[in-house]
């Protein structure tokens, strides 16, 4: 290949070698090239033009050029040179002004078409920029990057582009740098230029760019996503992370993912891109010479590798070689039979591609022979009926008594590339009836005859016209309707084969569903379309159609059955114009435009019927209203189809288009003998992303003249339902399936398809999707404190369907370092759902969050649960979910970017709270010193007489200085009774509707002890044992609302009864400390009238009538049960305090 200026002068050199003389001339795009006084032949065979111009059509130098050699034996033909002048046009990608905070990354970019490839580099303010500094990347593609952009950035950018051919400069774009916010807030990374797929040569240079800002400055890094490792020799980083690989071979291809992290944080983001390599033409297997004799059979072989799939061509003295009835192409080998001496030539192999083209050369010499027969002489050809003719000859004249065998060769005689067919008689004969001809057909046949030594040469050539016959079948219909009253009825004229002859008349029948009458009509043979009018609306009409030749009517069709529309003042679309197509014979294309009058606004998408002939019809598939074409695969062969269509919108269904199709055999009755071509071979899958999935394939070996499609077969592993069976069309030797599941496992099969033959489905190849990166957080977070300062948090996987987890992230923190953003970080494979939090801090509120992850990302924590570690009690917070075990891990303390999602709105409603939160504490602290003070109750105190003070088994109630832990909280029951304890002294209260009945015992409790409630009058009264002090008080019907004395006796509830020291109090005694049904008795204690004791004066019990009668019973009471006890006051109403 030559790149040269305009006007400049070029030599293309050309040398062969061979017997002289060699003559060269020239092709110029595959047409022979004309010379002339600016261009023109040297004397060794090179083509010189003294000034290459640029013109337009056919007068421009550029183009393809190729030199023929020959002489006596043959002509070879070299590669293409292809002959370009150098140009650069102008800018399709300008650089646009760009708005940058300051410490981020800014970003130009341009593009401009030039061959050869231009060398770009960029201006500030006019001023040439490095390619390369600390800051400044300028990539060959046109981008220039400037990482932690600075105020003195700010200003005018331009690229300039330059090559052999000019200088180009772009428009210039301003940088604006605008003031960083202080402080900083954290951002996640993102990257806002990510690398694209790419194509490129071998032996040639990629670059993939990654460009990245967050706060702090994100870390790139690249890997491959077949775990392969990146060659290291071959490729460097330029800048901050853009990946340059130079020197490209066919390793180098696969998808390459970058991505950027925040340092120190499991935070990152990934983009990815695909690189194709592409490889020229090499030869695997190259043609031999032969030596054959005359009537013999030369095969010469060409493999070839290469990307794309290269394609081979076979040339025959430097000509292109037709196939015909001798002469086989398939795509990698040459077959000629019944050699004749005009085989005699040098043969090439030409493999091209888009990256080059290799040629090789073989000579094919024909031996000829005298000791064989000579021709059959005098071939007759006589037409017997429309597929059969009879043939007649007479014997060689030289010969003949050594003619063993007869073969008879035939062929249709129009067209290219037709098929030569063969059939081998006796020698006793010398005539054959040859009868699988197609009717109305013109055939050539000849005859060669065979000897032990060899055969004949080919008899002459005759051609004969086989008879007509009835049409094999009825043409198609396709039925709409462009009014409620009518059928529009058209038809494709039927092919030669099966028409069998010139068709002279068409006869179409019609009838209603309800009327057994059909009505008859008669078309010349060159109509194609009639239009049935004055039909019923909303009625099903049934048309069948039959055509004629001159022989006779061939068979009607099926009935078809067509629906008018409805008589409605609705503008419903009208009939879509349908089109069918069978693409082989398993697959029909479906085709469509909007009939001329309808509005593509108003539609809202296309129903698609279709149904094999006498079989119920399938649901309707709906397609969206832009979709101009469907493909309908896995039908059956040499089997006739209903398909239907209509459009509808928000005014209704539109009028329908309905036709029919025969779907072709995939081996004809013609070829029956032929077998199948071979399937698609190395096909290969490979997922590009999480719903698609690359699949490329190579051409076996067979016919390059052919037009070959391919069909792709692809399904989920396990699939059930066979109509979710995906078929998918392509001309290509490769094909990207998209629309497919996250992480599914995907079977894939090809086949091709070439005339009417198709191929068997390849070897399936599997492929799995690539997962999505998780979007939603694990379910069922639980944390439960298992030891003193040890955790066990538990987890389900998220709720995702075909999502897979790689890998589990814990973050915990006691609020305060939650706080400053100091996280305790833990991970976990994604097999695992639990994990220990080991070293837990007492007296702190733990928040506990985790988050799954897997090659494609990290998805978002779960919210925050709180755990409280106590200081002397263990505690626990969850959300749901159940425990599993846990592995071990090494544990690491990180800087985790807490509040990257809370924006200043949210930190000052924060804050705020805070605040609000902390005046209620003080307020409510408050609030409970003031009515502790309060709740100062009465109290009895024993004490023996002529004792000073109390004994050591004395009982102090409520005393101020008891440890706050001797409360201890009682149930309320409706008439029932509490047994509880406060500092190990027993209480058994009684309840009941009226009454409440206080008890204090220390070992049992006395028949006749008690302290008695009654609305109105004493709060409570105790009868004790010989010795005790006897308490009473007396209170008005509402302090019945005020529970501060019974909370005084009793003590303050809320304390834990498992943690208290009364509890522990309970263990001793034996006493369960809770309520008893065992002392059930006591509830036939007297309970009358309460009285004062006589050591209350008047004041304190509230008049000497409600208090004399009832302290002499008690007194009565007291001296028949205990020995004499003196009785003091151990509380006075007035201070409230206990003595």
């Amino acid at each position: 290949d030559v790149i040269v200026l305009r006007k400049d002068a070029v030599v293309l050199d050309c040398r062969a070698q061979g017997e002289a003389p060699v003559h060269v001339r020239w092709l110029k795009n595959g047409s022979p090239f004309a010379e002339s006084e600016r261009a023109y032949l040297l004397a060794n065979g090179s083509l010189f033009i003294s000034e290459v111009e640029n013109r337009r059509g056919d007068q421009s130098d550029e183009g393809l050029y190729q030199c023929l050699a020959q002489n006596k034996y043959g002509a070879i033909l070299s590669q293409k040179a292809r002959l370009t002048i150098a140009s650069i046009s102008t800018f399709t990608q300008q650089p646009s002004p760009i708005v940058v905070t300051e410490g981020s990354v800014a970003r130009f970019t341009c593009k401009i078409g030039a061959t050869p490839p231009p060398i770009i580099t960029w201006e500030f303010n006019r001023v040439t920029l490095p390619l390369a500094t600390d800051r400044i990347t300028v990539l060959p593609t046109g981008v220039l990057q400037i990482q932690g952009v600075e105020q003195r950035d700010a200003g005018n950018y331009r690229c300039v582009a330059a090559n052999i051919a000019n200088r180009r400069r772009s428009a210039e774009a301003a940088l604006t740098v605008t003031p960083a916010p202080f402080p900083r807030i954290p951002q996640r990374p993102r990257i806002i230029a990510g690398p694209q797929n790419v194509t490129v040569a071998t032996h040639g240079s990629v670059l993939l760019e990654c460009v990245a800002v967050g706060n702090p400055r994100p870390l790139i890094s690249w890997s491959r996503a077949d775990h392969k490792s990146i060659d290291v020799y071959n490729t460097k980083v330029l800048g901050n992370g853009n990946l340059l690989i130079s020197d490209v071979k066919h390793e180098h291809g696969g998808v390459y993912m970058c991505r950027a992290t925040t340092p120190g944080t499991r935070n990152y983001t990934v983009a990815v891109a695909n690189i194709t390599v592409l490889a020229p033409p090499s030869l695997l297997e190259w043609p031999e010479s032969l030596t054959r004799p005359r009537a013999g059979t030369g095969r010469f072989v060409c493999e070839a590798d290469g990307v794309p799939r290269p394609r081979i061509t076979w040339l025959k003295n430097g000509e292109p070689i037709h196939s015909n009835g001798r002469i086989k192409m398939y795509n990698s080998k040459l077959v000629i039979n019944q050699i004749i001496p005009e085989d005699d030539a040098i043969y090439q192999c030409l493999v091209e591609n888009t990256q080059g083209s290799v040629l090789s050369t073989a000579r094919l010499i024909v031996v000829m022979s005298e000791d064989r027969p000579s021709a059959p002489r005098n071939i007759r050809a006589d037409t017997v009926s429309s597929s059969a003719v009879l043939l007649a000859w007479e014997k060689p004249l030289y010969n003949a008594d050594k003619v063993i065998a007869y073969s008879i060769h035939y062929m249709k005689a129009e067209g290219l590339n037709n098929e030569e067919y063969q059939v081998v008689i006796g020698n006793d004969t010398a005539r054959y009836i040859i009868d699988d001809l197609e009717p109305a057909r013109n055939y050539t046949f000849y005859i060669v005859a065979y000897m032990p030594m060899g055969a004949s040469r080919m008899s002459d050539h005759v051609m004969q016209h086989t008879l007509e016959d009835v049409p094999l079948r009825a043409p198609e219909m396709s039925l709409t309707s462009r009014s409620p009253t009518d059928i529009q009825v058209s038809w494709q004229p039927l092919s030669h084969k099966l028409s069998r002859g010139l068709i002279s008349a068409y006869r179409l029948w019609y009838r209603s569903g309800s009327d057994g009458a059909a009505t008859q009509v008669e078309l010349p043979g060159h109509t194609v379309q009639h239009l049935l009018e004055g039909l019923q609306p909303d009625t099903v009409y049934l048309l069948r159609i039959a055509a004629a030749t001159a022989v006779g009517w061939g068979e009607a069709s099926t009935w078809s059955a067509h629906r008018t529309p409805r008589a409605s003042s609705h503008e419903v679309p009208l009939a879509p114009e349908l089109q069918l197509e069978s693409l082989n014979c398993t697959t029909v294309a479906v085709r469509w435009r909007l009939a001329v009058g309808t509005s593509a606004a108003h539609l809202r998408g296309y129903k698609l019927f279709y149904h094999e002939e006498s079989q119920p019809e399938n649901a309707a598939i709906q397609l969206p209203a832009h979709l101009k074409h469907h493909t309908i695969g896995g039908l059956d062969p040499r089997k006739k189809y209903h398909i239907k269509l209509l459009a509808f919108s928000f005014l209704g269904e539109g009028y329908q288009a309905d036709r029919t199709i025969s779907t072709p055999g995939c081996v004809s009755v013609r070829d029956r003998l032929v077998p199948p071509p071979p399937p698609p071979h190395h096909v290969h899958a490979r997922a590009n992303s999480s719903s698609a999935v690359l699949l490329n394939w190579a051409r076996p070996a067979f016919t390059g003249a052919h037009t070959i499609n391919y069909t792709v077969r692809c399904n989920p592993v396990g699939l059930q339902n066979a109509s979710l069976v995906l078929y998918l069309q392509t001309g290509e030797q490769s094909l990207l399936v998209k629309n497919l599941e996250a992480n599914t496992r995907y079977e894939f099969a090809v086949r091709l398809h070439v005339d009417q033959l198709s191929s068997p489905w390849s070897p399936v190849v599997y492929q799995n999707t690539l997962p999505d990166a998780p979007a939603t957080p694990p379910t069922g977070v639980k944390v439960t404190l298992i030891e003193g300062d040890t955790a066990l948090v538990s987890w389900k996987p998220p709720n995702e369907a075909n999502v897979a987890v790689t890998r589990y992230t814990i973050l915990y923190a006691s609020r305060k370092a939650w706080v400053t953003g100091q996280w305790q970080i833990l991970q976990r494979e994604g097999s695992v759902t639990m994990a220990l939090l080991e070293n837990l801090q007492p007296g702190n509120v733990y928040l506990v969050k985790v988050s799954a992850s897997n090659q494609m990302g990290d998805g978002p924590f779960s919210p925050a649960v709180e755990l409280t570690v106590n200081a002397d009690s263990p505690a626990s917070g969850h959300a749901s979910g159940h425990a599993s075990r846990s592995h071990g891990s090494a544990h690491a303390t990180v800087f985790y970017d807490g509040f990257s999602h809370l924006d200043q709105r949210s930190i000052t409603g924060i804050i705020g709270g805070g605040c609000i939160a902390l005046t209620c504490i003080l307020v409510c602290a408050l609030i409970l010193v003031c009515r502790g003070k309060s709740r100062k109750s009465c109290t009895s105190k024993i004490v023996r007489q002529g004792q000073s003070q109390a004994p050591p088994t004395t009982v102090h109630i409520a005393n101020e200085t008891q440890a706050p832990s001797s409360g201890v909280m009682v149930p309320m029951v409706t008439e029932h009774f509490i047994d509880a304890k406060v500092n190990g002294t027993e209480f058994l209260v009684l309840i009941s509707l009226n009454n409440v009945n206080l008890f204090l015992r220390s070992e049992k409790v006395l028949p006749g002890s008690s302290c008695l409630y009654q609305p109105g009058s004493t709060l409570l009264r105790y009868t004790s044992e010989p010795g005790s002090t006897l308490l009473c008080y007396t209170g008005e019907p509402h302090m019945l609302q005020q529970p501060s004395l019974l909370h005084a006796l009793l003590g303050s509830p809320g304390g834990d009864a498992e943690a208290s020291h009364s509890s522990e109090g309970s263990h001793e005694t034996g006493d369960s400390g809770r309520y008893s049904h065992d002392e059930m008795e006591m509830n036939d204690v007297p309970s009358g009238a309460s009285s004062c004791p006589a050591s209350l004066g008047r004041d304190e019990s509230g008049g000497p009538e409600e208090c004399a009668g009832h302290v002499v019973e008690e007194q009565e009471l007291v001296e028949r049960t205990s020995p004499p006890t003196e009785h003091r006051s151990l509380c006075s109403p007035s201070s409230g305090e206990v003595s």
